[in-house]
């Protein structure tokens, strides 16, 4: 494996590398996808999350490669926001309540109209979109909400910490594996003719019940004091509830999840112990 520096916001650095490199499948996964910052670097993620799409389709375009390199385009469940039909589905309709969501939306309607109408028809270009719903792993950033309370419950067992800050415990999440996620992705990129998929579990999760789930693995019980809701760490547009109908994928793809909620949290879980012990700083 070789790797590239590239940059989502610099078309010339985008058409040197894909000229370069002549890739049979680009996926598009960068983004600006932490939904709280989003709010704070609002153009940034329009930029990256949004423009940065249509530089890598031109870029494909201009190395003469719409008809050998394939493009995947990773969205999000953030797209759907104060939803308007539960489970969500491709056809529900779009309600973003972040940034994050809303440039998402952007990079949806490029993919899916522009190239639709364009891209794919017009020029003949295999590019497809997964509608991702939340996936995790042990490798979750520290900032993001699973990753938070995983951490928390291993300091906490081991005595390094008393207690966690979080923001909405009744928010309630379609929580995946990420494995199983990028099997997804891949799946998509190996059909005939390119479409678009929800990638989901199915499930839904509170985060209250997320960090009990956690807390069992550690053979402990929630206790008062030891998670704190705080009204600074909320969003300032909360989206309560997500969650995804994948049965497209399941019928089309022939995929699905492996993992389910209790399998997830206990792999999340060991390895956060497994780091804490090793290095309590961490």
């Amino acid at each position: 494996m070789k790797l590239h520096y590239g940059d989502l916001t610099d078309s010339t650095c985008l058409v040197k590398l894909i000229s370069q490199i002549q890739p049979d499948e680009i996926y598009n996964l960068g983004a600006m996808s932490h939904v709280k910052v989003s709010f704070d670097l609002a153009e940034y993620t329009a930029d990256v999350d949004a423009l940065g799409v249509l530089r890598i389709l031109d870029a494909i375009r201009t190395c003469n490669l719409d008809k050998k390199t394939k493009f995947y385009q990773a969205s999000t469940s953030e797209l759907y926001g104060k939803v308007q039909e539960i489970p969500q589905s491709e056809k529900t309709p779009f309600y973003p309540r972040s940034p994050y969501g809303r440039y998402q939306t952007g990079a949806m309607f490029l993919v899916v109209l522009c190239l639709l109408v364009n891209y794919r028809e017009a020029y003949g270009m295999f590019a497809c979109n997964g509608i991702l719903f939340n996936h995790e792993s042990p490798r979750r950033g520290e900032t993001f909400v699973t990753r938070k309370i995983t951490r928390a419950v291993a300091k906490i067992h081991l005595g390094l910490q008393e207690h966690v800050e979080l923001g909405n415990l009744d928010s309630k999440r379609d929580w995946g594996h990420a494995k199983d996620y990028v099997e997804a992705m891949w799946m998509m990129m190996q059909l005939d003719e390119p479409d678009d998929f929800v990638i989901s579990t199915g499930e839904t999760t509170s985060v209250r019940d997320f960090i009990e789930l956690a807390f069992a693995e550690v053979g402990m019980e929630i206790v008062e004091g030891h998670c704190e809701g705080q009204p600074h760490i909320l969003r300032p547009t909360e989206v309560d509830i997500l969650l995804g109908d994948c049965s497209k994928a399941k019928k089309q793809l022939k995929w699905a999840p492996k993992y389910d909620i209790k399998m997830l949290v206990k792999e999340m879980v060991a390895e956060d112990v497994k780091l804490m012990k090793k290095d309590p700083e961490a």
